[in-house]
C-alpha cells in the first residue's frame, strides 16, 4: 500500500533539511541494492518509500526546490498516478535530458551531490563524476539520508538458502569455477569480485528467496585462483550445504565482511562495474581490471541438459495455463465476478499444482481494458478492475520451477472485441511470427534482429516503447543478460546471440485510455545451418499456450503465417494433451483448431 501524498511529502521535507544539515545540494535516490539487483528486498526500496513510485526501475532527484522521478516509457502512464500530489515530476528517460544533465545544467559550481554509495554502481559513479566535472560538483556517497529519516525500514532477509536440486544440475560448483578461473587467467587477474546475486546462485548451484520471485540470495563472492570466499549472513546456510561448499574449495564468512576482506586483497581484481557497488570498493587497494562477470556469460547459454529441463518446465506451465484458461472463461460464461486481483491468485493455484513448481517468476501483470496499455501495471486491493463488459484483457505471467523458469504474455477477449481490437491484435501476432521465423548469424549483436518484429507495426505507422526481448534464467531471474532485443537498448559488444540461449519474443502495442496487447514467448537459440558462410540461428518455441484465434482477423496473415500459427498450436496440442483432462483438455482441443 503507497503511503498518502501528505506523508511522503513530509519526508521529502525531512530529507531536505538533512540535506541542508549536511551541506548538499541534491539527493539521488536510484533502484538500486548492493547488488545492482533489478528487484530489491524492502529493505533497498527507498525510492519507493520516498516517492510512492512502485515500478521497477526509476531514480529520484531531490532538490531544495524541485524533485523529479526519471523512469522509461514502460511507466509513464503508471509514475504520473502514484505521484500525483507530491510535487515530484515525472521525466521521460530518452525525452528529458537524463538526470546527471538535469543536476549539472542546474546546480551551481561547487555544489554537493549525495548518493549512498552502497547503491551506487562503479559505473555510473564514474559517468556523473564526469557529468559535473566541468561544474566542480562533488559526489558525496558516504552520507545515507535516506537511513537519518526512515525509521521503520525493514530488516534485511534473513530466508534460508538451498540447493538446486542435483537432477536438474548437470555441472558442478568446482567445474563452473574452474571455468571463471580460465577467463580469469585470460585476462591476467588473480582475484574475481561477484557481487550479482543471480551470478553467484548459478555458480555455487545454491538458490534463495530474499528478492521476491527470483530464487537468490544477498551475498558476495570473492574468488582467487586457488579459493573463494562466499559472504553470506551464515545463519542461511546448513551444515550439508557449508560442506558442500568446503568440498569445493568455497569458505564462507560474514556478509558484512566482504568490504574488509577487499582491504586485504593485492594483485588485480576484476569487477564487472555495472554489478558491483562504490561502497563495496571503499578499502580496496588492490588494482582493478573492469568487464563483464565472466559467469554472466557463461549462465546465459544453457547447456543441452538445461534445455530438456526448460522443455519440461514449460510444459508443466503449459498445463497449468489450460486449466488457467478453462476455468477463467467458465466463470466469465457463468458470470461470476473476477477482478484483475483474481487472475493471479488463479494462475497461482493452478501452478501451485505442477509438480516442479516453487513460485511466479514476477508480479501478474492482469490489465483490462486501459489497464492493460499501462506496460508494467499491477493491480492493487486499493486500484484495480472488474472484468466484465466488453473488451481485452492483457495477462503477463510466469513461475519459477526447479526444471526452469517461465515468461509469458496472451490476450484474451472480455465480450464483444471490436474489429480494430481484432486488428491490432492480429498485428501484433504478425510481429510475433515476424521474429519468430528469424534465421541470424551466430554472434550478431540481438539489437539487429528487432526491426523483424517491429516492421510490422512501423508499417502501419504503429510502435511500442519496450524491448521485443530479454533473456530469460534457469530457475533464475526472469530478467537475464546479456542479451536484449531492443533497438532502444544500449548497445554493448556481450549484447550479441549465440546457440543455447533462452530469449523472449514480445512484441506490443498500446493505446493509451483504450486497451493494451503484447503477445509473448519464449524461446531457445538453436542451429538452422552451419557451413562455409559459419553458424546462421534460429529460435525454437519452448512457450505452450495456444493463441486465441478468436481475437486474430485471417484475412490479415500471409499463407506463410498462417502456417506457422497452425503448426505452432499443433505442437502445443500435441506436447500437453496427455497433461489436461475435463475443462482444460476441451479447452486445449477448442483452442489448437487450425485457422
Amino acid at each position: 500500500m503507497i503511503d498518502s501524498a501528505q506523508v511522503r511529502l513530509e519526508r521529502l521535507q525531512q530529507a531536505r533539511q538533512l540535506m541542508k544539515q549536511h551541506g548538499v545540494d541534491a539527493l539521488i535516490i536510484p533502484s538500486a541494492d548492493p547488488h545492482m539487483s533489478e528487484y530489491l528486498p524492502e529493505y533497498w526500496q527507498g525510492r519507493s518509500w520516498l516517492s510512492g513510485f512502485t515500478g521497477s526501475m526509476g531514480t529520484l532527484v531531490v532538490l531544495q526546490d524541485f524533485a523529479g522521478l526519471w523512469t522509461d516509457s514502460r511507466y509513464w502512464v503508471q509514475a504520473p498516478m502514484q505521484l500525483a500530489g507530491t510535487g515530484i515530476e515525472l521525466k521521460k528517460i530518452q525525452v528529458d535530458p537524463t538526470y546527471a544533465v538535469f543536476l549539472a545544467e542546474h546546480l551551481p559550481q561547487g555544489a554537493k551531490v549525495a548518493i549512498d554509495g552502497n547503491v551506487l554502481s562503479v559505473s555510473a559513479a564514474k559517468e556523473l563524476q564526469a557529468a559535473f566535472a566541468d561544474k566542480n560538483i562533488t559526489l558525496v556517497t558516504d552520507i545515507d539520508i535516506l537511513a537519518q529519516i526512515w525509521h521503520d525500514r525493514p530488516s534485511l532477509p534473513m530466508q534460508p538458502i538451498y540447493q538446486h536440486p542435483d537432477k536438474f544440475v548437470d555441472t558442478s560448483i568446482t567445474d563452473k569455477l574452474a571455468k571463471v578461473r580460465q577467463v580469469m587467467a585470460e585476462k591476467g587477474v588473480s582475484h574475481h569480485l561477484v557481487c550479482s546475486l543471480d551470478d553467484i546462485a548459478w555458480i555455487l548451484n545454491l538458490r534463495g528467496s530474499d528478492v521476491e520471485f527470483n530464487p537468490v540470495f544477498l551475498s558476495h563472492l570473492l574468488i582467487d585462483e586457488q579459493k573463494a570466499t562466499l559472504f553470506v549472513h551464515q545463519d542461511k546456510l546448513s551444515d550439508v550445504i557449508i560442506d558442500t561448499l568446503t568440498q569445493a574449495g568455497v569458505g564462507v564468512a560474514d556478509y558484512d565482511a566482504a568490504a574488509a576482506a577487499l582491504a586485504e586483497v593485492s594483485g588485480v581484481l576484476l569487477i564487472d562495474p555495472s554489478r558491483v557497488a562504490v561502497g563495496t570498493l571503499t578499502l580496496n587497494s588492490a588494482q582493478l581490471v573492469h568487464g563483464i562477470n565472466p559467469s554472466t556469460l557463461l549462465k546465459s547459454i544453457k547447456s543441452e541438459a538445461d534445455i530438456a529441463h526448460i522443455r519440461e518446465a514449460m510444459r508443466q506451465d503449459g498445463a497449468a495455463l489450460c486449466e488457467f484458461f478453462a476455468e477463467f472463461e467458465k466463470k466469465l460464461a457463468a458470470g461470476e465476478t473476477i477482478t484483475e486481483l483474481d487472475i493471479d491468485t488463479m494462475l497461482n493455484q493452478a501452478r501451485s499444482r505442477q509438480p516442479d513448481h516453487v513460485s511466479a517468476s514476477f508480479n501478474t501483470i492482469a490489465g483490462f481494458n486501459a489497464n492493460g496499455a499501462i506496460v508494467h501495471y499491477s493491480a492493487t486491493v486499493d486500484n484495480h478492475s472488474v472484468i466484465e463488459g466488453d473488451g481485452l484483457l492483457l495477462i503477463d505471467s510466469g513461475g519459477q520451477y526447479y526444471n526452469g523458469t517461465t515468461d509469458i504474455t496472451r490476450v484474451a477477449g472480455v465480450g464483444q472485441v471490436s474489429h480494430e481490437q481484432k486488428q491490432d491484435v492480429t498485428y501484433v501476432l504478425k510481429a510475433h511470427i515476424g521474429l519468430a521465423q528469424a534465421y541470424f548469424p551466430e554472434n550478431l549483436p540481438s539489437a539487429h534482429i528487432d526491426a523483424l518484429a517491429r516492421i510490422h507495426l512501423w508499417s502501419r505507422g504503429l510502435d511500442y516503447r519496450h524491448g521485443t526481448g530479454h533473456g530469460v534464467g534457469y530457475f533464475m531471474n526472469v530478467h537475464e543478460d546479456p542479451q536484449v532485443i531492443s533497438v532502444l537498448a544500449q548497445q554493448t559488444p556481450e549484447r550479441v546471440l549465440k546457440r543455447g540461449m533462452v530469449t523472449t519474443n514480445e512484441p506490443g502495442l498500446y493505446r493509451e485510455g483504450k486497451w493494451g496487447i503484447r503477445l509473448e514467448n519464449c524461446v531457445v537459440h538453436t542451429v538452422a545451418y552451419e557451413n562455409e558462410f559459419g553458424v546462421f540461428l534460429k529460435f525454437d518455441d519452448l512457450t505452450l499456450c495456444p493463441f486465441d484465434t478468436r481475437l486474430i482477423l485471417p484475412e490479415l496473415l500471409t499463407e506463410a503465417e498462417k502456417h506457422w500459427l497452425n503448426a505452432y498450436h499443433q505442437r502445443v496440442h500435441d506436447e500437453l494433451i496427455d497433461r489436461v483432462d475435463g475443462d482444460a483438455k476441451q479447452w486445449l482441443i477448442e483452442r489448437t483448431k487450425p485457422v
